[in-house]
């Protein structure tokens, strides 16, 4: 077997591989030796089939399984002998042309292929002692926690009936008719919905003109959609709703007490401010976390200078572009909405891929060096995550992660890099620093992990988005939730 490298520019390979017709005819010849004594053929008893009889009938389809195995098992043990890894699985090409594949199967040709990837290159692993990081943390005041137990009591909050007209905080039971145009839209209708005025639940200017009616009113209501609204059908357009209120009724007074608690669940209100407070210390270390991380990935970013395989490059380009275009879709903006143009942010997130892609292969090689694993515990537990996210899609969900190729990897990866990350922590400086809430959760773009803020669509459009892709058609079916969806929104 030769192997001949042909092409050797930056990353790129190219290697042509040549197998002689005569050792292709001899590995189908060891072959035929082997299934001689096996195979049944009517004249000749049990083993005694000539060597010739078996060749005329089995040689071509023992050669093109021979020819598969040399396909699939050679390119990897090429790249294994050579000391090199592939960033993608490499390309092979053969000869389609039909009489030379014929000679090929009848040991009268040489079989040729050629392997063309590009490798992932070598990475001399860099000191960390002079990173530097700076943990904020946040302190959790008491009155936060009795901030926070106070939403929740207004998710717990009961409401009596009353006979007069409704106020500011008073819940409405009505049933309502959404039309744009007159011509009732997908979404827009409902029957004894619940929505406490001053919730901010249906689209703006909703709640406001049900202040003043009562049980048995009936009205008209003229909303406008707003423009960035995630069904385009809807975007920006006025519609009416024909109201019924059915009962208004007004909050009860909530007292924070171990009688909140119990019915929240909890023996008592000393527990709740135990839970309530871990639940915020849990909030703000996620933030913390991720301000850490990226000021060591934005260091490493700056000690790591080294060309990334483009084929890599090109996927994690096509996975944000596509994301950044369904936003915009979504929110019915446009690049110039966003103070950009396509070409300005096409470069700008081509830079993020790329540096993703390096930041990635950087702290791969740590992991591995490390001997950093992912264990299948680990890998569960991400799994049950997935499935939680989406209920009633369980068996949809499990059969990709067992049929698809790779689809485990993307459990796999996150869980690796946040253990490379533990590793790095343990071994830069890290200095802590008392915040406050405020302070930890400022918006400060990350200008290495993402793009130049203009060619970034805007948060809202991108939440919106999201909320589109839940299938959210109208404003009132979204943010007028029954009773028991709102509160458990609320104590979220």
């Amino acid at each position: 077997m030769q192997v001949i490298e042909t092409l050797a520019e930056g990353l790129k390979r190219e290697i042509k591989v040549v197998i002689p017709a005569k050792d292709m005819e001899q590995r189908m010849n060891e072959r035929l030796a082997e299934v001689k004594d096996k195979v049944r053929i009517n004249g000749f008893r049990p083993g005694k089939v000539p060597t010739s009889h078996v060749k005329k009938m089995y040689g071509k389809s023992i050669m093109a399984e021979l020819v598969n195995e040399i396909i699939r098992d050679k390119p990897s043990a090429i790249l294994s002998e050579r000391g090199e890894k592939s960033a993608t699985q490499p390309e092979i090409v053969m000869t389609e042309d039909e009489k030379e594949a014929e000679k090929i199967l009848s040991a009268q040709a040489d079989l040729e292929f050629t392997l063309s990837y590009e490798i992932i290159p070598a990475i001399e692993l860099k000191s960390v002692d002079g990173i530097k990081v700076t943990r904020e943390v946040v302190e959790v005041s008491e009155d936060e926690i009795n901030e926070q137990i106070e939403k929740i009591a207004e998710s717990a909050r009961t409401f009596e009936a009353k006979k007069g007209k409704a106020a500011d905080g008073d819940r409405v039971t009505m049933d309502y008719l959404g039309k744009v145009d007159g011509v009732p839209f997908d979404g827009g209708k409902d029957e004894d919905a619940e929505l406490v005025i001053g919730s901010n639940r249906f689209i703006p200017g909703f709640e406001e003109q049900l202040v003043g009616l009562k049980a048995g009113d009936e009205k008209v209501i003229t909303v406008t959609f707003p423009a960035e609204y995630p069904a385009a059908n809807l975007a920006g357009k006025e519609a009416t709703f024909d109201i019924t209120v059915k009962e208004v009724a007004s909050p009860a007074k909530t007292e924070i007490n171990d009688e909140l608690a119990t019915k929240l669940g909890v023996e008592s209100v000393e527990k709740l401010k135990e839970i309530v407070r871990g639940q915020i210390e849990s909030q703000y270390g996620n933030v913390t976390r991720q301000k850490v991380k990226r000021q060591i990935l934005d260091q490493l970013d700056a000690l790591y200078k080294f060309e990334s395989p483009s084929k890599l490059v090109d996927a994690e380009f096509e996975n944000i572009w596509r994301q950044i275009n369904t936003d915009l879709a979504q929110s019915g903006k446009t690049f110039a909405d966003e103070d950009t143009t396509e070409e300005a942010a096409r470069e700008e997130y081509r830079a993020l891929a790329e540096r993703r892609v390096r930041l990635g292969l950087v702290l791969s090689e740590i992991g591995e060096k490390a001997g950093i694993e992912v264990t299948e515990e680990e890998m569960q537990r991400s799994l049950f995550a997935q499935l939680q996210q989406f209920p009633g899609q369980e068996k949809q969900i499990l059969d990709f992660f067992r049929n698809t190729p790779g689809a485990s990897a993307s459990l796999r990866a996150p869980i690796f890099e946040e253990k490379v990350i533990d590793k790095l922590l343990a071994e830069v400086s890290v200095t802590d620093k008392t915040v406050s809430k405020d302070e930890l959760l400022a918006d400060d773009a990350e200008e290495g992990d993402k793009p130049a803020k203009k060619a970034a669509p805007k948060k809202k459009a991108a939440a919106k988005a999201e909320d589109a892709a839940e299938g959210e058609e109208a404003a009132p079916k979204k943010k007028a939730a029954p009773k028991k969806k709102a509160a458990e929104g609320d104590a979220e």
